[in-house]
């Protein structure tokens, strides 16, 4: 039988096709090290690598196994840029700032599909990503955007569909016009997940599964973190627990909250599909998104039912299978081989949460749907934090990232009302 995450309703198709997923021991026993990562995700995983490669004593710590949150179970789709449009990250932060932020996320682009290449991790890369506009009253904002981006950002990789386009590209009408970029694509993320923890223990690096952290202490001595198989005393700690991070560390929780997002895996439609002929992925522009793709074996991966309480729907399929058939009408009845969901850590303005949470202690998070680029990208910038640079870390922990209104308390059903109305305006 499949395994199954202890965390996330549904075994995915990711995890249900892949046969050789290597498990790592739990900790035994307290030790010393230069570096503890707490999280097995993307971020937790890269900086192991990094660290453990220019020479650092590490140990990661992951609750259940390496890639059971979003990192081995989202939609897969890489993007271009930050998660906000490069023109918004200028009206807040000026040209000179939004330019830097979007030269380092193409950056991590180029960093992910190159860090694949040079260690053989088949990531099943497919080039091509289309953000389709639902809504007439859409159409001029993502026109100047194309316009906006070579202009600006020097970035020509993407042009203006209208509809007959986008029609030909997705194999439906549903939608009116919309953006092609040629500069990027979508991947398998468990397959990321394996290779980057194969090559994290390759270099020196100890990973351990199914080790809960109990507690974070920062004090003279450096970082202790305690765990119930016992504690690892380092230097410097990363907290990569993303969305998972429940009471463990207050500051990360306060500005990360996670909401629930759910994909199902339509059998292979055939070669002689009209659905997405080109192969590309696909973002619409509903505040609640809905993303889909090809696989590499032709079937449809589609996600966009979204939960923000910590209950899941009895049967994801059902709801998913509606939401196809809005926009590819012959498909209603299609067969579904897999559904299920995780966790999403997002943040108010949608834009990365990197801080200095305690002495010695960086959290790194919420990185909005866009995580599949950036989170890789930013274990890659902490681990020149810990060899002297911060510089380019800093321009994450600079974002202006202020923590959710309600307190402890109020922080999730203030959360839940403000997403259901931005659902409903989606539907009007």
């Amino acid at each position: 039988m499949p395994y199954q995450s202890p965390i996330s309703p549904g075994v995915s198709w990711y995890e249900a096709t892949i046969a050789d997923r290597p498990r790592y021991p739990s900790l035994d026993g307290s030790r010393r090290a230069d570096v503890v990562i707490v999280g097995g995700g993307f971020t937790g995983l890269s900086a192991a690598v990094h660290l453990a490669e220019a020479g650092a004593d590490v140990v990661l710590l992951e609750a259940h196994r390496v890639g059971d949150g979003a990192s081995g179970r989202n939609g897969g789709q890489l993007g271009t840029g930050q998660r906000a449009w490069a023109e918004e990250l200028e009206a807040q932060y000026g040209l000179t700032r939004a330019r830097m932020l979007f030269d380092l996320a193409e950056e991590a682009k180029a960093h992910l599909l190159e860090f694949a290449q040079s260690r053989s991790i088949d990531i099943e890369y497919v080039p091509g990503q289309m953000s389709v506009v639902h809504k007439p009253r859409y159409l001029k904002h993502y026109r100047a955007h194309a316009e906006i981006m070579a202009e600006q950002f020097g970035y020509r990789h993407i042009h203006y569909m209208d509809a007959d386009e986008t029609a030909r590209r997705l194999g439906s009408t549903r939608y009116l016009g919309g953006l092609y970029d040629a500069n990027t694509g979508h991947i398998q993320p468990m397959k990321l997940v394996i290779g980057t923890a194969r090559a994290a223990a390759a270099a020196g690096a100890a990973i351990h599964e199914e080790t809960p952290v109990t507690n974070i202490v920062s004090g003279p001595a450096g970082v202790t973190v305690e765990t119930g198989y016992g504690t690892v005393t380092a230097d410097k700690c990363l907290l990569a627990v993303n969305a998972h991070g429940g009471k463990l560390e207050p500051v990360s929780a306060a500005h990360v909250m996670p909401i629930r997002s759910f994909i199902g895996a339509t059998v292979p439609l055939g070669d002689d599909s009209p659905v997405l002929p080109g192969g590309e992925s696909v973002d619409d522009s509903r505040f609640v998104v809905r993303y889909f793709r090809r696989a590499k074996d032709g079937r449809l991966l589609f996600g966009g039912r979204e939960a923000y309480t910590a209950d899941n729907p009895r049967d994801i399929s059902t709801h998913i299978r509606r939401q196809i058939a809005e926009i590819y009408p012959q498909l209603a009845d299609v067969e579904m081989t897999e559904a299920w969901g995780g966790s999403v850590g997002i943040t108010m303005p949608r834009q990365p949460f990197v801080r200095e949470v305690m002495p010695n202690v960086i959290s790194a998070g919420g990185y909005s749907g866009h995580g599949v680029m950036l989170s890789n990208f930013v274990g890659k910038l902490y681990a020149e934090t810990v060899a002297g640079n911060r510089d380019r870390l800093k321009l994450f922990e600079e974002l202006k990232v202020p923590a959710f209104p309600g307190g402890r308390t109020f922080r999730a059903p203030l959360l839940f009302l403000a997403l259901s109305w931005y659902a409903l305006m989606d539907r009007i």
